[in-house]
């Protein structure tokens, strides 16, 4: 398989654990749209993390402490694009928080987090 069939395949499970706890958050525990958006961006992101790391690039050999450096980075950015953009699409138009998560997540994911991963974060 192809790198980025198995990028797509981290994103679909990190995604998901990032849409789970994102509910669990926001409807089960009561917290804020927002911080629930930013914790679960979290947990989606430490679990895509690891399996990009050993299972889609297979990127051993960098080091893990300049790879995690490096993806802490792209993730802050991540991060921000995602609550930002969660932020102004429920703020300035009439969806709903879980479809505007959507929106920007598949925006973040295809624009900005494959591209700096494949050629920043992992690259061999």
């Amino acid at each position: 398989m192809t790198s980025f069939i198995r990028y797509n395949m981290v994103a679909i499970i990190a995604t998901s654990v990032d849409f789970i706890s994102f509910i669990l958050l926001k409807d089960v525990f009561g917290l804020w749209y927002v911080l629930s958006g930013f914790l679960s961006a979290v947990s989606g992101g430490i679990t895509a993390f690891i399996l990009n790391r050993n299972w889609v690039f297979y990127a051993r050999s960098n080091g893990v402490v300049i790879q995690l450096v490096r993806y802490i980075l792209v993730w802050g950015g991540s991060i921000f694009l995602n609550t930002y953009g969660l932020y102004l699409l429920v703020e300035y138009t009439t969806l709903n928080p879980l479809p505007a998560k959507v929106i920007v997540a598949v925006l973040v994911g295809v624009f900005y987090n494959f591209l700096m991963s494949k050629y920043f974060i992992f690259k061999e």
